[in-house]
């Protein structure tokens, strides 16, 4: 089953150079601005290339567009370059706004939507994509992924429960393990993922690492960071390149106050955003402070002005996260973090939005927060 949809809410990422000067205009528009990186065991250029010629060839082969779409966002989860998200878009321009489309085209589309934090038109085409497809696993997966973002539990179970029936294995028992985990059953939660694990010992590398990613955020809000650590510790042993788990990690080495831990960590991850804005954090808390923070923060700044120019807020949450960390620009945060709620529910926009409300002397502001915790019965001792 193709995992690309599985990480919930990675950011949409920009890469803006860091620089004030007047932007450079190549002359040539052949010129190469930038070779994206590649090895020649990496088959990823080789199949984009192929799958982009035989596109171009056939512009309304919704199976190979389909295929390059599905590649394309696959490469954005696995490198944090946002234009492979853009490529995949492109790749179905002439359905994108098509009211009726095949089942996988919506899925993708679905797919898209989700990373650019477009929730209520990411269901909607999975909505549709079921009505065609109702047996579509990776439309339920995708839908319980949303619906767990934003909080309502009972909806995601609903398609937790229809992906177990459809593909049974550690896939559908980590979603319906994540749903307990955020619902008040999260020791139920752990012990169903490591059951999961345990009973699933040939599963793919990128299921084990969603399972073993879920284990140790539980684990950590649970606080229990010894087996939070351990679990860490086997899903970067898995040697599968994912941006959420290098930003999971990192908090907690932040949390846990080992800023070089986390420095390390991300040291050569300054294409994402959420990424480097941890980096930065991290910088912030050593002693010296390197001579590299200023000019992460720098880059922060630029990036975050950018998506505005752009009317991008998807990083609404960064950016509150920024501007109370790095800024310490309190009401600002706040801001943000209040604006972040109304999109979605994790632990994190419940975090930040409850640190900037105590830092802004506005404890009233947070009061949602607080609601949404009664009622989901949420365990976190950070937010308790």
């Amino acid at each position: 089953m193709n995992l690309a949809t599985l990480r919930p809410l990675l950011c949409f990422l920009l890469t803006a150079p860091v620089l004030t000067a007047e932007p450079f205009v190549p002359k040539d528009p052949n010129q190469p601005l930038e070779q994206l990186r590649a090895t020649a065991f990496d088959p990823l250029p080789h199949d984009l290339r192929r799958l982009r010629a035989q596109l171009s060839s056939d512009p309304a082969n919704a199976a190979v567009a389909a295929q390059l779409a599905r590649r394309c966002i696959e490469a954005y989860r696995s490198a944090s370059d946002p234009r492979y998200l853009g490529r995949a878009q492109s790749a179905l321009a002439p359905w994108w706004t098509a009211p009726s489309a095949p089942a996988p085209i919506l899925v993708l589309r679905a797919s898209i939507k989700q990373s650019q934090h477009d929730f209520t038109n990411a269901l909607s085409d999975l909505d549709a994509a079921l009505r065609l497809d109702p047996r579509n696993p990776q439309a339920w997966l995708t839908r319980a992924t949303i619906l767990t973002v934003l909080g309502d539990d009972n909806e995601a179970r609903r398609s937790c429960l229809r992906l177990a029936q459809l593909a049974p294995g550690l896939i559908a028992l980590t979603a319906a393990a994540n749903v307990a985990c955020l619902n008040g059953e999260a020791d139920r939660g752990c012990l169903l993922l490591r059951g999961a694990l345990a009973g699933n010992p040939s599963a793919p590398a990128a299921e084990k690492l969603w399972a073993l990613t879920t284990l140790a955020e539980t684990c950590e809000r649970l606080g229990r960071p010894a087996d939070a650590q351990s679990y860490y510790e086997q899903a970067l042993a898995l040697g599968q390149r994912d941006p959420y788990l290098l930003g999971a990690y990192a908090d907690f080495l932040i949390d846990s106050r080992r800023p070089e831990q986390a420095a390390s960590l991300l040291k050569n991850e300054t294409r994402a955003d959420g990424l480097l804005l941890r980096l930065a954090i991290a910088e912030s808390m050593l002693r010296p402070v390197p001579d590299e923070y200023a000019l992460h923060v720098a880059a922060l700044r630029a990036r975050f002005e950018a998506g505005h120019l752009r009317g991008d807020f998807v990083h609404q949450r960064e950016e509150a996260r920024f501007d109370l960390c790095l800024l310490h620009d309190a009401s600002g945060a706040l801001k943000l973090a209040r604006a972040n709620w109304q999109i979605q529910h994790e632990p994190a926009d419940a975090r930040i939005l409850l640190e900037a409300a105590t830092a802004a002397g506005q404890p009233a502001a947070a009061q949602p927060v607080r609601d949404f915790i009664h009622a989901t019965h949420l365990q976190d001792i950070a937010l308790q």
